[in-house]
């Protein structure tokens, strides 16, 4: 049957396998690509169809049918029969939907009804089952034949399997949906920004976090817009070392919504080169609000179990502390006494009583200086940084509790190096730390009595970067499982004890950027240490912090 239509060459041509179509005499009217490919004839040696018995019907590439206008199967390729099992008598006879899966029925009818009522090619997809009793996925394309007049002769079909790619299809949407969730439990974002044109596509999930609408271009000037003020130059550099150097990038920053408040971010990018040459980066950004918000509250509450045990250290000095403070209040009132008794001679002895006087006001600072040193060891304050010298450090904490060592029976011995470098951090929470060691190493040798309560304290230097301070007790020394839990919170081996000193003192080493450990001793007693920074050439030149 030739057609008429200006595209129906087209719609032959538009088939991936071969197809060719031809009136009832069997002049070949209209072949595609792939017959030629096929046969490798060209058209004009092909104007008949016994020139060309490789156009048969069965044939074709895929299954292939040809339709009445009433959608009544008139011509079935052998490919087609094979495929569903019944011989060409049976689906002369049987209805031709036969084959196709019940849950897609409804819509191929719906489709081939509309497409129908068209006039014009189209196509649906649906299930078939094969011989075996499998379903496969089909396209069915269908294309009109029309006569001189303009009228639908017949339908052709064809019929190509696209199994495969529907699977594959349904796995890339199933790994889509997937990574869209992922991103949404995990509070990350993708995006990519290429180089050249600064082009910048943003996934679902960073809309989100960056609180922009949906579908709207996203720029560098509106990203910068949300950036906190405060991390505008932070983002500058990371652009200009992304142009110009072409590194990793893993940092965070902050950014202010429109309603004022601040989400926290962490950006990692790769720099690599895409298909077309261009440089692009590619990465990820987690909203990481929720983590700051309990590291503060961490924070609040380490700060708080901080000083729970200065108050718990606190208790501890209680005697060595009124007896610090009793020695210079008994020397003002004696050197007062001392002072009425030689103004009130007669003569009065006024240049000894000046002297007595000096030393009252002597022992009068001694006893400021006591209760000064407490206020700043027990107070409540922020941390500052400064450069501590920790020689210093270790004189005052012993001379707060010189008493209770004298109590407790406890002979202490100082090394400190003399050349030993000043340290980077808070002068009063080393001081808490070491407090805690020297009280520890007290209470470890209170029930030594088969040989001396002996402890040494010892400063030196460890590298060229870090101070290192030991204290060494002969006490019980630590057993297997305190090895592995005496830094964890509330652990104690004390029947009194609250278990947070070493914890503590641990935390604030390593805010120093320092670490705290323990060793048992090759005799009795164990060895507790901690290291911070130095202060080198290289910190002096930007001076005390």
């Amino acid at each position: 049957m030739p057609l008429r239509e200006v595209d129906s060459p087209l719609i032959i041509e538009s088939i991936p396998v071969p197809i060719g179509v031809a009136p009832l005499l069997g002049e070949v009217d209209s072949l595609n690509q792939p017959i030629f490919e096929h046969i490798a004839k060209p058209h004009y040696r092909s104007k008949a169809w016994g020139a060309f018995p490789t156009a048969h019907q069965d044939d074709s590439g895929s299954p292939f049918a040809v339709q009445r206008h009433e959608c009544s199967s008139t011509g079935d390729n052998q490919r087609h029969l094979d495929y569903e099992g019944p011989t060409a008598e049976q689906v002369s006879h049987e209805d031709w939907t036969f084959a196709v899966h019940p849950a897609d029925l409804g819509n191929l009818t719906a489709s081939w009804r509309r497409i129908k009522a068209s006039k014009k090619p189209g196509e649906a997809e649906a299930r078939l089952r094969r011989f075996d009793g499998e379903y496969r996925w089909f396209l069915f394309r269908f294309s009109p034949v029309h006569n001189e007049s303009g009228h639908i002769l017949k339908w052709y079909g064809i019929t190509i399997d696209i199994d495969d790619r529907k699977h594959a299809e349904e796995e890339l949407r199933r790994s889509e949906a997937f990574l869209a969730e992922a991103q949404r439990i995990s509070l990350t974002g993708s995006f990519s920004w290429c180089l050249e044109n600064d082009e910048i596509k943003f996934s679902a999930e960073l809309y989100r976090i960056f609180e922009f609408d949906l579908d709207t271009p996203v720029t560098l000037e509106r990203i910068a817009d949300r950036v906190h003020p405060d991390d505008g130059a932070l983002l500058s550099e990371k652009r200009a070392d992304a142009r110009h150097v072409g590194g990793d990038h893993d940092y965070e920053m902050r950014l202010l919504m429109t309603d004022g408040s601040i989400k926290y971010v962490r950006v990692v990018s790769h720099r690599m080169r895409a298909k077309d040459g261009r440089l692009e980066y590619i990465g990820a950004i987690q909203d990481v609000t929720q983590r700051h918000i309990s590291e503060e509250t961490l924070g609040a509450l380490e700060s708080e179990l901080a000083r729970l045990a200065k108050v718990n250290s606190l208790a501890a000095l209680t005697a060595s502390i009124a007896h610090e403070v009793s020695q210079p209040l008994s020397g003002v009132i004696t050197n007062a006494s001392i002072c009425v008794r030689m103004l009130a001679a007669d003569p009065p002895n006024v240049e000894g009583a000046l002297e007595i006087a000096k030393r009252t006001i002597r022992d009068g600072n001694r006893a400021s200086d006591i209760v000064a040193r407490l206020r700043a060891l027990f107070g409540k304050k922020d941390a500052v940084t400064e450069w501590v010298n920790l020689n210093e450090a270790v004189g005052e904490v012993i001379a707060l509790s010189q008493s209770t060592l004298k109590s407790s029976r406890v002979v202490l011995t100082k090394v400190l190096a003399s050349d030993l470098p000043l340290v980077i951090g808070d002068r009063v929470q080393l001081q808490q730390v070491i407090l805690n060691l020297l009280l520890n190493a007290s209470e470890a040798m209170s029930g030594v009595d088969d040989h001396p309560r002996q402890a040494v304290i010892r400063t030196e230097k460890e590298g060229d970067s870090h101070v290192r301070l030991t204290l060494r007790d002969s006490g019980i020394g630590l057993g297997p499982e305190g090895m592995d839990k005496m830094f964890e919170a509330f652990y104690t081996t004390k029947g009194g004890g609250m278990g947070i000193g070493l914890s503590i003192s641990r935390s604030i080493i390593e805010r120093h950027h320092g670490r705290l450990w323990a060793t048992p001793n090759d005799g009795p007693g164990a060895t507790f240490s901690f290291s911070v920074p130095a202060v080198t050439e290289a910190t002096q030149t930007k001076g005390n912090p």
